[in-house]
């Protein structure tokens, strides 16, 4: 501790709120250390990248509850302080930029990463980086793996905007009819029971993200239109859980609980920085979310999703397994360990002293 650091502690008047740190500013703080260990290069740098997606799983549990009960508070007109003084508004804007701190240190922690793990021979690449008898593959994947999963939807006034679940990404395109030049906005959901990163064959370990499949032959979803404009957003949404333990049946109460999780009010939208300005609009219109709760990332929506990065066939870029010891005697009983102790012979000592089990 500096001296400088002293002397401060020393002026905090030990009755002022102050001499408390925020929960919630407190957790922010703890999630930026767990973000810090995916810069640590003593780290193996697939480990990195698992750090990198865990801070982002940790941030999206933090908002889908501890932010979402903050904001319930201020809904209900709540300006009940808490013990370090703020009120649950004030704690909310901390939050905020807090969190623009801590996206913008994970999407440059990603560009980082990526630049390291091509160097290693694990590459994401882009559609005009392959060759043709990729593309001839990939266009025979998504025909067979992605096309059947897909649903295309239309919104206009007749088709209004679906519900997106909690998590969900979705592309959003801006399409004009060949016809009669008539516009059209149209979103596509990514479908969860395909992996994010499609792994291209070849003795190389190369990954094409699948949202850019999918605007890539967006024709055969949409057959006579043409592209204007593309983008992809994720959502989150309110999961805080409110339960009465003195409920008659808690299964029941549990179950319509977890129906109302799922469809809970977005809290938190993230767009790719390179939509164009009206598709921005059109998303944060038709979700009905305040400008505070919108983040634009330049490099990758759901960091998280970058766990499926991490493949077992290198292992030198892993930590090292750990292989825990097991106990001689209890191999001598084939694994059972009750049969171990029933033949070990306990010598009991004094009271205070310790004695062997085991």
């Amino acid at each position: 501790m500096t001296t400088a650091e002293i002397e401060t502690a020393d002026a905090v008047d030990i009755h002022s709120p102050k001499r408390f740190f925020n929960r919630e500013l407190s957790w922010l703080a703890f999630n930026g250390r767990v973000l810090e260990e995916a810069g640590n290069t003593k780290h193996p740098l697939l480990e990195r990248l698992r750090f990198l997606s865990i801070s982002s799983s940790n941030l999206d549990e933090f908002y889908m509850v501890r932010v979402a009960g903050l904001k319930g508070q201020v809904e209900a007109n709540v300006n009940t302080q808490s013990q370090d003084g703020l009120t649950p508004a004030q704690q909310l804007e901390a939050i905020w930029q807090a969190t623009a701190k801590l996206v913008t240190e994970q999407q440059s922690c990603w560009r980082a990463l990526r630049e390291e793990l091509r160097t290693v021979g694990l590459a994401m690449v882009e559609w005009s980086q392959l060759s043709r008898t990729d593309q001839k593959w990939l266009e025979r994947y998504f025909m067979e793996q992605v096309f059947p999963t897909l649903t295309p939807l239309a919104v206009d006034p007749a088709h209004p905007f679906p519900f997106l679940p909690n998590r969900g990404k979705s592309i959003v395109l801006q399409l004009q009819r060949g016809a009669d030049k008539r516009r059209l906005e149209a979103l596509v959901p990514m479908p969860p029971q395909i992996g994010r990163f499609i792994r291209l064959p070849g003795a190389a370990i190369r990954f094409l993200p699948i949202e850019h499949l999918i605007v890539q032959f967006y024709e055969k979803l949409f057959p006579g239109f043409e592209l204007l404009g593309s983008g992809i957003f994720r959502v989150l949404r309110d999961s805080e859980m409110e339960i009465d333990e003195e409920a008659e049946d808690l299964v029941r109460l549990f179950e319509s609980a977890l129906r109302r999780r799922r469809r809970g009010s977005v809290i938190r939208l993230t767009v790719n920085g390179s939509m164009p300005d009206d598709l921005r609009s059109f998303v944060i219109d038709q979700l009905g979310v305040g400008p505070q709760d919108v983040f634009s990332l330049e490099e990758m929506i759901g960091i998280d999703d970058l766990s499926q990065l991490i493949v077992s066939e290198r292992t030198d870029l892993l930590f090292e397994p750990f292989n825990a010891r097991f106990p001689e005697r209890i191999r001598d009983f084939g694994g059972d360990c009750f049969a171990a102790i029933r033949h070990k012979d306990i010598v009991v000592h004094h009271p205070f002293e310790s004695f062997d089990v085991v």
